[in-house]
């Protein structure tokens, strides 16, 4: 989706040195070719109020997991409750109707500031196991899905082999579970080798976790990966019990299998890492790993926070992800980080503001994506603007622009976005999609579904 010349003038705007006033940004192709801080509108210019910032990239969606939003908040429960309802609306799922589903999702991430998303795919097969005739049906929809609503994908294909782990061994899928699962780590190989180039998408790999693969498959998709040069991203600890089944498996925790079969490395990305240990810590800085923080998620499920500071100083490089959709805001996400570590640390100011608006666009080379992420030169232009007079953000003072955007600001500020110099979002309206009527009627399709 790529436009011709624009030039954008914008009030402030997000460099990589830092805010800058009355920035005068061209756009060719696709991508940025000029920027110029400091200066008078031009003539002919769009002009962008409040701050122009590069779109947010989420790291982390299981697009289907939005229909659970409202609906799982009852009762008491934990993660594996919250699983069971997940698991209802999974086998609701056809090709068609997680088109129109996912279309809506990526249509809101968009509306939020998200410019490209990483989607953590295990709905593969019909429910049952059984593959459609074209085996890679669901991931063709999500992909179209994406293209519709205007936002850049990387698919990371997920392996799901095993039903979970116990003490003498893994557990084979069951009746829920199958569709997830190809027959071995050959027949995921196989299947995934016949998705078609596509220019406005990325390929890449998912271990699900240790509880789904094997360490023989855990290798064989690391060296799928390596070979690629593809993202490889995985679940670790998110939950102490994968941890205790994991020690009593193998004796080592999930990061530490993970290591013992070469998935670590800087195209490796750790989603959640939780529940992790110094050593794992270590691992994953002298990988230069990423590790994908889900905040909203987390807290949502119970999970718990993660040793976010610990891993920062040891050299992982922290993205954000959306996960299951409690929550769609890259900003929420961000400020998250620090606000969580001020209730399990007692002190303000762990991270700066500068540390966690990286964290929002840190997720574009997580996912494969290593020219876009900055207002610069030669980047792709994907572009985000938050207006500085909603309620949230009024009153904002120019020296404390990225201070008011991590702290204050929410999705529902984003103004405009433009992804690969196309407009998407004006005027906080996405281009041709009505995205609130989307998501009811595909959300009651699916719950529907699940009813009958």
């Amino acid at each position: 989706m790529e436009a011709a010349t624009t030039r954008l003038w914008c009030e402030h705007a997000l460099l990589p040195d830092g805010p800058a006033e009355r920035v005068l940004i061209d756009v060719a192709d696709g991508r940025i070719s000029s920027v110029a801080a400091g200066v008078d509108p031009a003539a002919g210019a769009q002009r962008r109020s409040g701050v122009t910032m590069p779109g947010a990239a989420n790291a982390h969606s299981h697009a289907f997991h939005r229909a659970l939003r409202h609906r799982s908040q009852t009762g008491s429960g934990s993660f594996w409750t919250w699983r069971e309802q997940m698991y209802d609306i999974a086998a609701a799922l056809d090709p068609e109707r997680y088109h129109r589903l996912a279309r809506a999702v990526f249509a809101e991430m968009v509306l939020s500031g998200y410019t490209v998303v990483g989607e953590f795919n295990y709905v593969h097969h019909r429910p049952g196991g059984t593959p459609y005739a074209d085996p890679n049906a669901i991931s063709e929809a999500l992909t179209e899905a994406a293209r519709e609503a205007g936002i850049r994908i990387t698919l990371l294909d997920t392996v799901y082999l095993r039903g979970g782990l116990a003490d003498d061994g893994y557990l084979a899928l069951f009746d829920r579970q199958r569709r997830f699962g190809d027959s071995t780590v050959e027949a995921w190989v196989e299947r995934v080798a016949a998705i078609p180039a596509d220019t406005r998408r990325r390929v890449g790999a998912a271990i699900h976790s240790v509880r789904a693969v094997d360490p023989a498959a855990i290798s064989m998709v690391a060296g799928w990966a390596a070979e690629r040069g593809a993202p490889l991203h995985a679940h670790v600890s998110e939950q102490p019990l994968e941890n205790d089944q994991c020690k009593a498996a193998f004796g080592c925790t999930p990061i530490e299998l993970l290591s013992r079969n070469d998935a670590l490395g800087p195209s490796f990305t750790a989603v959640h890492a939780t529940h992790i240990t110094d050593h794992d810590i270590a691992l994953l800085g002298a990988a230069e790993a990423s590790v994908c923080l889900c905040p909203t998620t987390e807290r949502d499920l119970g999970d718990g926070i993660a040793p976010v500071r610990r891993l920062a100083d040891a050299g992982a490089v922290l993205t954000i992800g959306s996960d299951s959709h409690g929550v769609i805001d890259p900003f929420e996400e961000a400020r998250a980080i620090e606000l969580d570590e001020r209730l399990v640390g007692g002190r303000r100011g762990t991270f700066s503001v500068g540390e966690l608006a990286a964290t929002m666009t840190a997720g574009h080379r997580s996912l494969g994506w290593n020219d876009v992420g900055s207002i610069a030169v030669g980047q792709r232009a994907d572009l985000v603007t938050v207006s500085l007079n909603s309620p949230r953000t009024a009153g904002s003072e120019p020296d404390a622009v990225p201070e008011a955007i991590v702290f204050a600001a929410a999705a529902a500020d984003v103004t405009d976005v433009m992804i690969d110099g196309a407009m998407v979002v004006e005027q906080s309206q996405h281009h041709s999609i009505d995205v609130a009527a989307e998501l009811a009627g595909s959300i009651h399709e699916v719950v529907r579904e699940v009813r009958a």
